[in-house]
């Protein structure tokens, strides 16, 4: 799988030991940046790159998760979720199908973030579960204009 990161200056060396993790997993990873004290332009970035299918996924990084969140979502066909916890992370991906996951380095140790993210990028959407009509919504609303 091909993974994509950003973090804000703030978060930095949390992504870097996130990416070297990913890499320790076999997949194949990329950096758009950490330099930005704009934390909304990297999430941007990582957020075009994955809707345009760059990208499998996206995992991107600040104090709390919750602006790059919010940034990445501007995106069409970009879907961030901002996680915490291990069921999160599964849920991300199997309910819901995000393709990208914000966390907060400030928020959670590096040692969870490790968990969360092997959790997430371990599941696949399954196109017959029960939240396909939910997501479809999401997905019908942002085509409407």
């Amino acid at each position: 799988m091909k993974v994509v990161f950003g973090c804000d200056p703030n978060a930095t060396q949390f992504k870097l030991d996130l990416m070297e993790y990913v890499k320790s997993l076999g997949h194949e990873v990329a950096d758009l940046g950490s330099d930005d004290p704009i934390y909304a332009n990297t999430a941007i970035e990582v957020a075009k790159a994955v809707a345009a299918k760059e990208y499998d996924r996206g995992i991107i990084v600040c104090g709390t998760g919750i602006g790059v969140s919010i940034a990445a979502n501007k995106v069409k066909g970009a879907y961030a979720a901002c996680i915490h916890d291990v069921y999160q992370a599964q849920r991300a991906q199997l309910s819901n199908h995000a393709n990208i996951i914000t966390m907060g380095s400030q928020v959670i140790g590096i040692e969870l973030a490790k968990q969360l993210v092997k959790e997430y990028l371990s599941v696949e959407w399954d196109p017959n579960c029960r939240s396909v009509a939910k997501v479809q919504r999401i997905i019908d609303f942002e085509n409407e204009e």
